[in-house]
C-alpha cells in the first residue's frame, strides 16, 4: 500500500489550490473601470444620491447642485473628517493614527469623494422627512466651518435646518477622546399644526470599480451586514448589483469591509431596523439601514439616532459597540479557534513590545502543544517505513490479485500493531489550529506596518529580499530528508521533491509575517522530528539488546 500520508499531502495541495480559486471569485475586488461622467470631486454634492422613500422600497432621486452647500472640517486625536452641509453627510475620512505607506508620514484616507467614491450619509426620510420632502436634500447651517479637540475632550458639531413645512432638525455629530466611534443624533422639534412621520437612515456608498491589484492572497473587499438569524453575512458588489437587500431585524448593523479597516452603522439595537441595499447606474453600491417610523405630535420634540465606526478591525472595540461587529475581522469558519489564539499573540506581544517575537513565541507555544501529536504522526510513520519490506514481499507473493493483497496487508498491519492512518490523523486534527493562526496573521489589523528588525520593517508585507521565502524553503528541503519516504511510485517522489522550490516561490509574495511562523513551525518540526527518531532508534538497540 502506498503511503497514506503522501496521498494527504498531494490532496492538501489540491484543496490549497482549490480554495485560491475560491477566493479569487469571492474576495477579489471587480476589475477597474472607467468612472462615468456623473461621478463628482469632493467639493460638489453628489448628483445621483440614494435616499429611502419609505420603508417599502428605496428610490434614487436627483439631487440638484446646490451653490451654498460647503464642506466643514473636524479634527479629532484619532479622525479628519469632512463633512458637507448639503445632507451632513461624511464624504472624507482620514485615519490620524494609520499611514498611507510605511514612513510616509501620510495618514490613511479610508473615505473620500472623489472618483472612487466611498461616502457615509444619514438623513430623515418617511412621510415628513427633509431628505425626502426638500429637493436636493437639505443645506444644514453650521456655526463654523474648522471644529477640533481640545485637551482630549469630547467634541460636539450641531448642524441645523428649518424647513418650510415647519420642522425645526440639529444633527449633532459627537466625537470622544481616542476613539473611532461616533455618535449621530437628531433633534426634531414639529412647530406644524399636525403630527410628523419620519425615519431615520444611515448609508454606506462605495464605487464598486476598485483597484483589483491585490496580489496573491486577496482580501474581501465589500459589504457586510448582521440580523438575528445572520450574525455575520457577506454581501459583495455583485450581489448588490445583482439584488437589492431587504431585511428586517432587531438591532443588526450594515458594514463595508476592506483589509484591515471597517465602515459600519450600528442602529438602536433595541428596535426593529430595516437593511437594505441599492446600486446605481454610476457603478455606487449602497447598504444601509432605516430606523422605525418615528411619530412626533404637533408643538413637540423627538429625537432618534445612531453610531457610525470608521477606523481599523480593532476587535475589542467592535466588541462593545454591537453583537457579531468584531466578526468583521473574517477569521472563516475557524474563528473561534484563531480569537482565542489572537488573544494570546496579543498578551505576548504585550510582554515583548515586539509582533515578530510574538509571532515565534506563539509558534513555539503551539507546536509545543501538538507535540504528542507530533510524536504519534512520525512514530507511525516510521513503522510504516520498516514495514516496505515485508510490504513488497507481500506484492511479490500476491502480483496483481488486489483483493488478497488487501487482506495480506491488513493482516500485516494487525500482527505489527500498526495503523495505517496513524500518520495522517494527527495532521487532520493539527491543520485546524495553523489555519486558524494563518488567518490572525493574515487579518490582524496590529501587524500592518508593524516592524521585527534587520530588513524586515512591515511583518503585513512580503520580504524584500526574499530572505525569509529561500530559508522556509531550505527547512521545508531538510524536513522532507528527515521524513520517512514510503513513497514507491517514481512520479510521485519526484513530485514530492520538487515541493520545497514550489512552496519557496509560492511564499515569495506572502507577507513576512505569514512567511516567519511558516519557517518557525518547520525548525520547530525539525528539531521534534530528530528528537523522536532519537528515541525510536534507541527503543529499537534496547530491543536489540
Amino acid at each position: 500500500m502506498e503511503s497514506l500520508r503522501s496521498m494527504l499531502f498531494i490532496g492538501l495541495l489540491v484543496v490549497t489550490y482549490m480554495l485560491y480559486q475560491q477566493w479569487q471569485l469571492d474576495y477579489a475586488p471587480a476589475p477597474v473601470q472607467q468612472p462615468t461622467a456623473s461621478q463628482t470631486s469632493e467639493d460638489t454634492p453628489a448628483s445621483d444620491d440614494f435616499v429611502p422613500a419609505s420603508s417599502e422600497n428605496i428610490k434614487e432621486i436627483a439631487a440638484p447642485t446646490a451653490a451654498n452647500s460647503r464642506l466643514i472640517e473636524i479634527t479629532t486625536d484619532v479622525l479628519k473628517l469632512k463633512i458637507n452641509t448639503q445632507g451632513g453627510d461624511i464624504v472624507e475620512a482620514t485615519l490620524l493614527a494609520y499611514e498611507t505607506e510605511q514612513g510616509s508620514g501620510v495618514p490613511f484616507t479610508i473615505m473620500q469623494n472623489g472618483q472612487m467614491k466611498y461616502i457615509a450619509q444619514s438623513g430623515l426620510t418617511g412621510a415628513n422627512g427633509i431628505d425626502r420632502t426638500v429637493p436636493g436634500r437639505p443645506i444644514y447651517q453650521v456655526a463654523q466651518s474648522n471644529f477640533t479637540m481640545v485637551d482630549g475632550q469630547p467634541l460636539t458639531v450641531a448642524l441645523n435646518y428649518v424647513s418650510d413645512t415647519g420642522l425645526a432638525v440639529t444633527k449633532t455629530y459627537t466625537f470622544t477622546p481616542n476613539s473611532y466611534k461616533v455618535n449621530v443624533d437628531y433633534q426634531i422639534q414639529n412647530n406644524m399644526a399636525t403630527p410628523a412621520s419620519v425615519q431615520m437612515y444611515g448609508q454606506l456608498k462605495q464605487s464598486s470599480y476598485v483597484d483589483s491589484s491585490s496580489g496573491l492572497i486577496p482580501t474581501y473587499r465589500g459589504a457586510a451586514y448582521s440580523t438575528t438569524e445572520e450574525r455575520y453575512e457577506k454581501y459583495d458588489f455583485e450581489d448588490i448589483a445583482d439584488a437589492n437587500l431587504n431585511k428586517t431585524t432587531q438591532g443588526g448593523w450594515v458594514a463595508m469591509l476592506q483589509h484591515y479597516f471597517v465602515s459600519a452603522w450600528v442602529p438602536a439595537q433595541d428596535a426593529a431596523n430595516q437593511l437594505y441595499t441599492s446600486y446605481s447606474s454610476a457603478g455606487d453600491a449602497v447598504i444601509g439601514f432605516k430606523a422605525p417610523t418615528l411619530n412626533i405630535d404637533a408643538n413637540t420634540t423627538a429625537t432618534t439616532g445612531a453610531v457610525f465606526y470608521v477606523g481599523p478591525k480593532d476587535q475589542d472595540a467592535l466588541e462593545q459597540i454591537a453583537d457579531a461587529l468584531d466578526l468583521t475581522v473574517d477569521y472563516g469558519f475557524l474563528f473561534m479557534i484563531s480569537q482565542p489564539l489572537f488573544w494570546l499573540l496579543q498578551q505576548i506581544q504585550a510582554l515583548v513590545s515586539n509582533w515578530g517575537i510574538a509571532i515565534i513565541i506563539i509558534t513555539i507555544i503551539v507546536k509545543g502543544a501538538m507535540y504528542p501529536l507530533t510524536k504519534a504522526q512520525y512514530t507511525s510513520m516510521a513503522k510504516m517505513r520498516e514495514l516496505q519490506p515485508k510490504m513488497a514481499q507481500l506484492k511479490e507473493r500476491f502480483g496483481d490479485d488486489r483483493q488478497k493483497m488487501s487482506q495480506a496487508m491488513m493482516e500485516l498491519y494487525r500482527k505489527e500493531k500498526v495503523n495505517p492512518a496513524g500518520g495522517c490523523l494527527p495532521i487532520l486534527i493539527q491543520m485546524p489550529i495553523l489555519l486558524a493562526l494563518y488567518w490572525v496573521f493574515l487579518e490582524s489589523v496590529e501587524l500592518r506596518h508593524a516592524e521585527f528588525g534587520l530588513w524586515l520593517t512591515d511583518l503585513s508585507s512580503k520580504d524584500p529580499y526574499f530572505v525569509l521565502p529561500v530559508l522556509m524553503g531550505i527547512s521545508m528541503f531538510i524536513m522532507q530528508k528527515m521524513t520517512p519516504m514510503t513513497v514507491q511510485d517514481p512520479m510521485q517522489q519526484k513530485m514530492m521533491q520538487y515541493m520545497p522550490l514550489i512552496f519557496t516561490i509560492f511564499f515569495f509574495w506572502f507577507p513576512s509575517g505569514l512567511v516567519l511562523y511558516w519557517f518557525i513551525s518547520n525548525v520547530i518540526s525539525i528539531i521534534q522530528m530528530k528528537i523522536i527518531f532519537a528515541g525510536l532508534d534507541k527503543q529499537k538497540a534496547q530491543a536489540k539488546a
